[in-house]
């Protein structure tokens, strides 16, 4: 008796889930589903104007940067060894310079929440976007290919990318990941 409910508790809970990756989300989140089903990359967008960002899903090199391409949910979130790499890249990069050495601000602004000057970067989605692409007040472009326009190698890859977003999250009280 007790394996044929916990059977019937199994194929009622796997229906239930497949049920969860149809679009109709109110909430927009069903063109992230969408997106991440079928592989697809999701729609980046710059933070100076709001328009499309293209980047080459080549670039998405690893299984997390493809994790993050479909989803826009950084992975790293909570990894350790990811952290630390991100506060080196952040060092490396020179980010302190303008948003100190705990990403809470100095000459920048503070990364770190729960207010940001883009409220898009209250996501990992919209933090990736704005460091990516750069924005109107100052900061320049630290995306692979857009930081040096001279040496398309130069520059951060979408996985360095999130493991700084995740060490800046390891600050704060939100992941980034929250919908």
């Amino acid at each position: 008796m007790r394996k044929t409910t916990l059977s019937t508790l199994g194929i009622i809970l796997l229906a239930s889930l497949a049920g969860c990756g149809k679009s109709g989300d109110s909430a927009g989140g069903g063109d992230k589903a969408a997106a991440a089903s079928s592989g697809e990359m999701i729609k980046f967008v710059t933070t100076q104007d709001g328009s499309p960002l293209t980047i080459k899903a080549e670039l998405f090199d690893t299984a997390e940067a493809k994790e993050f391409m479909t989803t826009g949910k950084n992975p790293y979130i909570g990894n350790q060894d990811a952290i630390a790499k991100g506060k080196k890249l952040f060092q490396l990069y020179s980010c302190t310079q303008c948003h100190g050495a705990d990403a809470q601000g100095q000459v920048g602004p503070n990364l770190t929440g729960p207010n940001y000057n883009y409220a898009k970067d209250a996501t990992n989605k919209g933090m990736f976007e704005t460091v990516w692409h750069g924005t109107n007040g100052g900061m320049g472009a630290k995306g692979k290919g857009l930081m040096d326009p001279t040496d398309p190698s130069n520059g951060l890859s979408p996985d360095e990318l999130l493991k700084i977003i995740a060490w800046i999250r390891s600050h704060g009280t939100a992941t980034g990941n929250e919908s």
